[in-house]
């Protein structure tokens, strides 16, 4: 049972700048690391340049690290599996993984996808149970991680969370190193949420930067934000305090203030007037909250949780409202306490 012995050969699914990281980070702790894609063509041109120009450009491949398009030897051949698919595609990969035989006793699956579902409005380690199996191997990574941050060596935290402490201390120390300290928790849902909302409250500060706002406007999004991320996380379930940790306001204060932040610049941009439409297009990698905004704000409506700056990023991405009449009636709304 892979609970009893050491992990030695990881496969990380998805090849976009987190998995690529994530990738590279584990292979240069001399661990056998195969990073899977889903487009074989792309997956050649990684393996003769041997880096990822679309997502990771400039960080070469450690030589331990292997590249495939083959799903099925990726998930038999490894212990570890490390999910890092956007959410959007996550359950057609999961449903992909399904139909491969292997044994659920002998793997390990983390999620590291920091987003939701969003037709069944579920968190990703929920669909990742749906698909194979509630007694499954599983913990969540989240955290205050620009992955070039990462991957060049910067010192970063991150938290994993599992409901099984041994699978958490597990995967924290096939992680954690001189550079990228991990620390454990046990609260999925609220993990998972905290990496999942701030997207959304980053994509409300972009906003207000190309508005040209300043910093009493960004600090008063980013704090009314935790607020919304407490409510919705109490109602299903998570701990308040994580909430004051790593992937809570610390996921959402880098991802709110980091010029490499893809949600914030595309708040940025929708600040200064284009189109959701036009931003996605000239995008090559994911801006999560641009889809997670539609879910939260149907999840939330669907728990009666106020959520008025998510109404808002909402109303901007999905009805066209104008960003500056979005944070006028944002202002403008009933006085109430703290």
């Amino acid at each position: 049972m892979i609970l009893s012995r050491p992990i030695k050969k990881i496969a990380v699914i998805g090849d976009g700048g987190w998995g690529t990281t994530l990738a590279v980070h584990l292979a240069k702790k001399n661990y056998a690391v195969t990073l899977w894609g889903p487009f074989p063509g792309y997956i050649r041109v990684m393996k003769q340049n041997r880096y990822n120009a679309k997502f990771l450009p400039g960080i070469r491949f450690p030589a331990s690290l292997t590249l495939t398009d083959k799903l099925n030897s990726a998930i038999k051949e490894n212990d570890l599996i490390v999910f890092a698919i956007p959410s959007k595609f996550a359950a057609s990969i999961l449903k992909k993984i399904k139909k491969i035989k292997f044994d659920p006793s002998e793997k390990i699956f983390l999620s590291v996808t920091k987003g939701m579902d969003h037709s069944k409005l579920m968190r990703i380690s929920e669909v990742i149970k749906k698909e194979l199996g509630q007694n499954i191997h599983l913990a969540v990574l989240s955290g205050p991680t620009i992955a070039i941050e990462v991957v060049k060596g910067i010192p970063s935290t991150a938290v994993v969370a599992s409901n099984n402490l041994k699978i958490a201390k597990k995967i924290q120390a096939v992680f954690n190193s001189d550079t990228f300290r991990i620390y454990t928790n046990y609260d999925v849902v609220g993990v998972e949420m905290g990496g999942t909302i701030k997207n959304i409250i980053a994509l409300a500060c972009g906003v207000c930067d190309g508005l040209g706002f300043g910093s009493n406007t960004k600090s008063a999004i980013l704090t009314r934000g935790l607020a919304e991320m407490v409510r919705l996380g109490k109602a299903l379930g998570a701990k308040t305090k994580t909430f004051s940790g790593l992937s809570g306001l610390g996921d959402l204060v880098t991802t709110c203030f980091s010029p490499q932040s893809r949600n914030r610049s595309v708040g940025e941009q929708l600040g200064k007037g284009k189109t959701i439409d036009r931003i996605l297009a000239e995008m090559e990698m994911v801006a999560e909250g641009v889809e997670t905004a539609k879910a939260i704000h149907k999840l939330s409506r669907k728990l009666n949780v106020s959520m008025p700056i998510t109404t808002e990023v909402y109303n901007i991405i999905y009805k066209r409202k104008k960003p500056s009449q979005a944070v006028s009636d944002l202002m403008g709304r009933k006085m109430k306490s703290e």
